[in-house]
């Protein structure tokens, strides 16, 4: 049986191209049920507070530079949404005065006007962010050496080599309204994807490039980032692809309950836990990676109801 056109964007993939017993039950999670989903090799977590929540976020990206030696480097891949944690990374590293000279840094991913990743003079920039909101505010001599800091703004043959000459401890992102991390969004329907999406397979192969950005994620990006200018908002990035995902020991991705919606936060879950892969919710590829959490606030978990406004 063919699958439905999208909902959302009909030349495109994405989760409402799904086979509908699953949305439907992902609709009926409740947060107890969230926690439930957990089983080896995915972990749901809770936390009940703000600043439980990016506490517990900025320390994952001390726990991975603690780890860092002469000889053995080690980092974190982070996002940009969420971007809480970033200065409470600094103020962390501060306060304990945490040697980075061993550490590494890779940012996820960025954007791209024409053919070249834009530079930190555009106002979007997310290695802009990065810095001014994080690494900026590292006292000096504590700071990690420019040369250790990895952008996918250059030569992405390089970006993606790092991955096999240093240590990546923790892959940490967000979900973003299409389901994706970084910007693994689905791809368009058409040429081979006409009739279905990629493999889960295929699609793991994919590694640092630069994509086309589903409609969705632009319409997010402006509302979360540019107070709903889409005009703003680049559409197309380069962005860190599922084969440096895989060399992380960990996935975490963080749910405040902003980025993404009540429904899209369960049914990402539900397909991981399920073991059910599939290209058009790029999220749930981590079915298949071997250690992956989930976190969650627990005020941004809502319910799917209907609510009228």
């Amino acid at each position: 049986m063919a699958r439905p056109i999208s909902k959302l964007a009909p030349g495109w993939w994405d989760y409402t191209t799904l086979e509908s017993g699953i949305l439907e039950d992902a609709a009926r999670l409740t947060p107890r049920d969230l926690i439930q989903l957990s089983r080896p090799g995915f972990t749901v977590r809770v936390y009940d507070t703000v600043e439980e929540f990016y506490c517990a976020e900025a320390l994952e990206y001390i726990e991975a530079w603690k780890q860092a030696t002469a000889d053995s480097p080690a980092g974190i891949c982070g996002p940009i949404g969420p971007t809480e944690q970033l200065p409470l990374v600094a103020r962390i590293v501060n306060a304990i005065g945490l040697d980075l000279r061993h550490a590494h840094f890779w940012g996820m991913d960025e954007w791209v006007l024409g053919k070249r990743a834009a530079d930190e003079t555009h106002p979007l920039s997310f290695a802009k962010c990065d810095k001014e909101m994080c690494f900026n505010r590292i006292d000096r001599k504590l700071r990690m050496p420019a040369e250790n800091m990895h952008f996918p703004s250059g030569d992405l043959r390089a970006y993606s080599r790092s991955y096999d000459q240093v240590r990546c401890v923790l892959m940490q992102g967000g979900q973003g309204e299409i389901k994706h991390w970084a910007f693994n969004d689905p791809p368009k329907r058409e040429g081979k994807y006409r009739n279905a999406p990629p493999s889960p397979a295929e699609y793991r192969r994919l590694g640092t490039r630069i994509v086309d950005l589903h409609p969705v994620t632009i319409t997010q990006n402006a509302r979360t980032s540019g107070g709903g200018n889409v005009a703003l908002v680049p559409v197309r990035a380069a962005t860190v692809g599922p084969v440096e995902t895989w060399k992380a020991e960990k996935v975490s991705i963080w749910h405040p309950g902003h980025h993404d919606n009540p429904f899209g936060m369960r049914l990402s879950a539900l397909m991981i836990s399920k073991r059910i892969p599939d290209a058009s919710v790029p999220m749930s590829l981590l079915a298949d990676h071997p250690d992956v959490q989930f976190n969650y606030l627990r005020p941004g978990i809502g319910s799917v109801a209907v609510e009228m406004h």
